[in-house]
């Protein structure tokens, strides 16, 4: 089997130096996969499953596995729109918008990879412990629509606060992830909302400080961070790869939990080998025990993920029906937004 990776736009990965492998080359008759994920470690999943090689080893001898890596949740799926890749991990901000984009045609949950590992980090004397600080604030965001966006637009809602643009007096910034490290370290934000390892590095390398980790404002404190997606074409017309890849992302998630320390080795060489640079292993340390590993898709969670995103208007005027998102038929609970004016 052979194993290819390519660097997906715009990917800026960790500020560190990007080391390209050669794109494999295939003809027709080639059987393979494009895998999609980011090189962080809330996508420890695919990453282990890879370097472990346990994905391959489900997967027939002919079956080749090409790797795109990717920094934005959206231009993973508009790489999936376009038919560049068939199986990707991204959060549920853009999966849910994808499945919507697409009226429910694009797109299929198959399981989960993370839960939590978000966090919002400040300036040391930025007030921002404090709701009533945050007039004025200067809060930054991976894209707009994205995860964190969602999360942090909806907990200024629920706080009774609005973004400048809406004429609020909070200062909303949607910032590539190492855009936001190098104006955090200027002192040109105040805060961000942030997945791991950039909210640890925030920490760690400027001196910022950990607000909360998201996890307290889910119900159950749990949320679905990193979800396993596949093309809905692609699933109907390769079911026994399908099924393998899920089975073999839960064999990696059991191997990942039973493994912890071997798993930051592995992630650390990932990064050595494919980025070029590598991360110090408190920042490893810390950026994993802000999370958990689960295949579990957390369901719950993603529903209530997109009654948030419809509250902000992210999900259109009309109502939204995510209630097929999942690739199996097993779910009774129906999930249908009501319109802006209901």
């Amino acid at each position: 089997m052979k194993i290819s990776y390519v660097v997906g736009t715009g990917i800026g990965i960790l500020a560190l130096a990007i080391v390209i492998s050669a794109t494999q080359s295939y003809t027709d008759s080639d059987e393979k996969v494009r895998i999609a994920f980011f090189p962080s470690i809330v996508h420890a999943v695919p990453i282990v499953g890879m370097e472990n090689k346990i994905f391959h080893q489900n997967l027939s001898d002919e079956t080749q596995i090409e790797i795109k890596i990717f920094d934005s949740g959206p231009q993973v799926i508009e790489s999936l729109f376009s038919n560049s890749i068939d199986i990707a991990y991204v959060g549920p901000g853009p999966v849910i918008n994808g499945y919507l984009k697409s009226n429910g045609n694009a797109l299929k949950i198959l399981a989960g990879a993370a839960d939590g590992g978000a966090s919002l980090i400040a300036q040391k004397e930025s007030g921002l412990e404090d709701i009533e600080n945050f007039d004025g604030k200067r809060i930054a965001a991976p894209q707009i629509s994205n995860t964190q966006d969602v999360s942090l637009r909806h907990y200024l809602s629920a706080n009774e606060l609005t973004p400048v643009e809406k004429g609020g007096t909070v200062y909303v910034l949607n910032i590539a992830n190492p855009d936001i490290y190098t104006l955090f370290a200027k002192g040109d934000i105040d805060g961000a909302w942030v997945p791991e390892p950039w909210a640890t590095m925030l920490v760690q390398d400027l001196g910022g400080v950990r607000i909360f980790n998201e996890s307290q404002f889910w119900p159950d404190e749990q949320f679905s961070s990193v979800l396993l997606i596949a093309r809905t074409d692609f699933v109907e017309k390769n079911p026994e790869i399908i099924h393998s890849w899920i089975k073999s992302n839960e064999e990696t998630v059991e191997w990942i939990n039973a493994n912890p320390e071997k798993t930051k080795q592995v992630y650390s060489k990932f990064l050595k080998n494919y980025m070029g640079k590598t991360l110090p292993d408190e920042i490893i340390d810390e950026s994993f025990s802000n999370l958990i590993i689960t295949s579990d898709p957390l369901r719950k969670s993603v529903f209530t993920f997109a009654e948030r995103a419809d509250s902000l208007g992210y999900l259109g005027r009309s109502g939204y029906d995510i209630s097929e998102i999942f690739y199996d038929d097993n779910i009774s609970v129906k999930s249908v937004g009501m319109s802006d004016n209901g």
